[in-house]
């Protein structure tokens, strides 16, 4: 396992990760709304690693519950980082949290539901002029987290504070990427050619990648557009909130440009220029090639993803032609 990597892959679970009961889900309501009950409940799908759960309380409101499965520590830090950028990155508000779990349960908090599409989905309905909107706007929120500084780069844990660096030593990004491609996960899916070819690009660039190390600003960690919510408010589609905050670490902001530019094509552009344009807006800054440095920052996170266990055929099929598109400086092929 490559250190620091996750024990599962992020993707979208096909079926709720758990159920529960209408009575069980008011418990845990109630530690935030003592005299509500729970009137309906739906599983969220989107996620992997946590289970939420949308609820309609008789009090007229609808909140999300959100019970941290996979590491305790995670709903602390979510819960910090939440508060942390709450003034300027709009977040589902926290109303209640139990980091340390209540009765026999993990951790969970209770969060106001906002109302909203994902990107995706906005994306999916094929209106240009509203995905523009929202690009920019995306964009601009994106410049907003990244305004919140750390005295080092590394990851982050609740506080939050910053813990151990990505990679102990010089040259961390291609020291990175060469223990991923000597996963024994990795290899069988990589072809052999296309693996020397991300090695030899990446050390290539060296020099330039040891300067984004330096950087320690707030990087969302998984800035996809599932994890955007937007909605149109006075005539304008706008982000409403930014979602899951538990892979958040202290580093180079183009981390998270290169992650929402995954499957942006410079022939059949989308979210481009606008999305940059967000950024430079708020007064966001990047280097002067800082769209192929972000394609390489997303290519470590892509080439990390091929070393979980658990990752479908399809999500490699498609991971690799990414790697691959990046390393022949081309669009990838895949939608």
């Amino acid at each position: 396992m490559i250190p620091g990597a996750p024990d599962e892959a992020r993707w979208i679970r096909p079926e709720p990760r758990r159920l529960l009961a209408a009575p069980t889900l008011e418990r845990l309501v109630r530690t935030a709304f003592p005299r509500a009950h729970v009137l309906d409940a739906l599983p969220l799908n989107d996620g992997f690693r946590n289970a939420n759960f949308k609820v309609q309380l008789s009090t007229d409101q609808f909140v999300v519950v959100r019970i941290y499965e996979h590491d305790p520590s995670l709903c602390q830090k979510e819960v910090d980082l939440i508060r942390l950028v709450g003034a300027s990155v709009p977040v589902a508000e926290v109303l209640h949290a139990e980091p340390a779990g209540f009765e026999d349960f993990p951790p969970f908090a209770v969060m106001r539901l906002i109302e909203g599409i994902s990107f995706r989905e906005l994306k999916r309905a094929g209106d240009s002029d509203a995905i523009a909107e929202a690009a920019f706007s995306a964009g601009a929120t994106l410049a907003a987290i990244g305004r919140f500084k750390f005295p080092r780069a590394g990851w982050l844990g609740p506080g939050p504070t910053v813990g151990a660096p990505l990679l102990e030593g010089a040259d961390p990004t291609p020291r990175f990427v060469d223990l991923c491609l000597a996963s024994a996960k990795l290899q069988p899916r990589m072809p052999a050619d296309l693996r020397e070819r991300v090695h030899v690009l990446l050390w290539s660039c060296a020099a330039e990648l040891a300067e984004l190390d330096k950087v320690a600003s707030l990087v969302h960690g998984d800035f996809g557009k599932r994890n955007l919510l937007v909605r149109r408010d006075h005539g304008r589609w706008s982000v409403a909130a930014v979602l899951d905050w538990e892979f958040a670490i202290a580093a180079c902001p183009l981390v998270d440009l290169g992650h929402f530019l995954r499957y942006e094509r410079e022939a059949r552009p989308l979210v481009e220029p606008h999305f940059s344009n967000g950024y430079f807006h708020a007064g966001g800054t990047l280097p002067p090639n800082w769209r192929r440095l972000a394609y390489l920052a997303d290519m470590t996170a892509l080439c990390e993803s091929l070393t979980h266990e658990h990752l479908p055929d399809a999500v490699v099929t498609e991971f690799v032609e990414l790697v691959r598109a990046t390393v022949e400086n081309r669009d990838p092929r895949q939608p």
